[in-house]
């Protein structure tokens, strides 16, 4: 009796005081917290990062710690601790999802409500197809994002208007295509439902009842001051271009903060919705947002056709478009499939495993000045390192026995002439022999051509009647585009 009393009053200290500082005996090995160390100490010498912050939390033992240099011009400043970065498309779970998810329980909106029905103008094309769902899971057909470029913006109201325009690339609910473009929308639709700024909402709302105190958009004074720099052209600008040019909040991209902040954040998610008697989201809505909601069968087809599983906005099981097509690199090569957790192009990862109530923040600078506007696939692959030293240094968890973990996937077949590769709009590629190049076997059809033709004004018509040798060429929709120029072709593909 005396120990249950004893082990009571022990497991209420560590709710309400916060996690106890790691040391050799706490749970972790000490040699594989070294191990990470070396890691991250590492890369910094290669410069492939600049600096980090890490935070690995484990049944309320955290280890956490500074590296590096938060930046290098004008003049080098060490990494802090309370370092605020730019968070990219951590963003979409923190912010959009997480608000979204409040606004179902209010009665506000719901998963299945079409995007019309918040947005009027979102009609035609097939857009009116589009729900709250299909934004979450990244299913809506919706592109990539907004190309300032080719379709230049220079305010929030234009861009919305941009993006209402947009014709998805597929049948709703088909397949899987990660689109930003569909969570900036969702942040519009939310605003609407909600009748409040998405910002002011998720400070409000999420962000002060967690005293997530260093969680702000458009940071400025001392959260300026401790902003870590990106490519952006002044620091504390959001990098995302698309989020810069709507005025640095949108649910894609907008969320600077700190490793302590989303340690306090992925504490609640852990504890079902509640911290420190803060009660956020009901214990259910969790469950359903970090559980698998995407239908069956769903594929990922710029992924070889591989199969895709993921939560209200979380990622748990996303195969990535190159090869080898690792699932999830977040997860590292021990947790078990059925965690959760999101990245972002500015080298940043959350991953929150519930079975070994562990989680993971790691923040860095990887903007040393080379490289910097490339995808951060070496930084990807750093995520996947740390992750698996992490489940190493665990003590006390058998991630050989999980009760209640997903299956894997089984290794996907090789890419070859006979399984060719098909990505989001169809199209097929196989390997150059002796290369690692994919050569599209596709032709582009006279009907898809057509439909480009229609809305481009300045298309050559030469295409429309070809007559060679006095035959028609190309005469039906199903066969290839002919005689089309080289600019033509190159804005096509555009």
């Amino acid at each position: 009796m005396i120990r249950t009393l004893i082990s009571s009053f022990l497991s209420v200290f560590l709710c309400l005081s916060g996690p106890i500082h790691a040391s050799a005996r706490d749970g972790f090995h000490s040699e594989k917290l070294a191990a990470i160390d070396a890691v991250i100490e590492t890369a910094i010498a290669e410069s492939k990062l600049v600096g980090a912050t890490l935070w690995i939390e484990h049944e309320g033992v955290a280890y956490h710690k500074a590296y590096g240099r938060r930046a290098l011009t004008p003049t080098p400043e060490p990494m802090t601790e309370d370092t605020l970065f730019d968070v990219a498309s951590i963003t979409k779970v923190v912010t959009a999802a997480s608000a979204a998810m409040l606004t179902m329980e209010r009665g506000l909106m719901s998963l299945d409500d079409p995007v019309a029905r918040h947005l009027p103008a979102f009609t035609g094309d097939g857009r009116e197809k589009i729900t709250i769902r299909h934004l979450l899971l990244h299913t809506s057909g919706l592109k990539l994002q907004l190309n300032a470029k080719t379709q230049p913006f220079a305010s929030r109201e234009e861009a919305i208007t941009l993006a209402l325009r947009e014709k998805p690339l597929f049948e709703p609910g088909s397949a899987y295509a990660y689109s930003s473009l569909g969570s900036m929308l969702l942040g519009v639709v939310l605003e609407q439902a909600m009748g409040r700024p998405l910002d002011e909402f998720c400070t409000n709302e999420i962000y002060r009842p967690l005293r997530m105190t260093d969680s702000v958009f458009r940071p400025s004074a001392d959260h300026l001051r401790r902003a870590a720099p990106t490519s952006a052209p002044q620091r504390g600008l959001v990098d995302d271009t698309m989020a810069r040019l709507m005025g640095g909040v949108a649910g894609h991209a907008s969320l600077f903060t700190t490793a302590p902040d989303l340690a306090k954040f992925a504490r609640m998610m852990l504890n079902l919705g509640e911290l420190d008697g803060a009660r956020v989201f009901k214990p259910e809505t969790i469950r359903r947002m970090t559980s698998v909601q995407s239908p069956p069968g769903l594929l990922f087809r710029d992924a070889g056709n591989l199969p895709v599983r993921r939560g209200l906005g979380w990622d748990i099981d996303t195969p990535y478009r190159t090869p080898p097509h690792d699932y999830t690199l977040m997860r590292g090569a021990l947790f078990p499939v059925g965690g959760y957790g999101h990245a972002g192009w500015t080298g940043q990862a959350l991953w929150i495993d519930p079975f070994s109530r562990t989680f993971i923040v790691f923040l860095c600078n990887r903007y040393c000045g080379t490289n910097d506007g490339e995808p951060p696939l070496a930084t990807y692959r750093l995520h996947h390192r740390l992750a698996t030293l992490v489940a190493e240094a665990l003590k006390d968890f058998d991630f050989e026995h999980v009760s209640g973990a997903l299956p894997k996937h089984p290794a996907p077949l090789p890419i070859t002439r006979e399984n060719p590769l098909t990505n989001s709009l169809g199209m097929k590629f196989v390997p150059v022999p002796g290369t690692r190049v994919l050569m599209c076997i596709h032709e582009t059809r006279r009907s898809d051509y057509a439909a480009y033709a229609a809305t481009n004004a300045g298309v050559d018509p030469s295409w429309k009647n070809v007559i060679h040798e006095g035959q028609a060429v190309g005469a039906g929709s199903d066969h290839p585009a002919v005689n089309v120029s080289w600019d033509d072709a190159r804005a096509f593909c555009d």
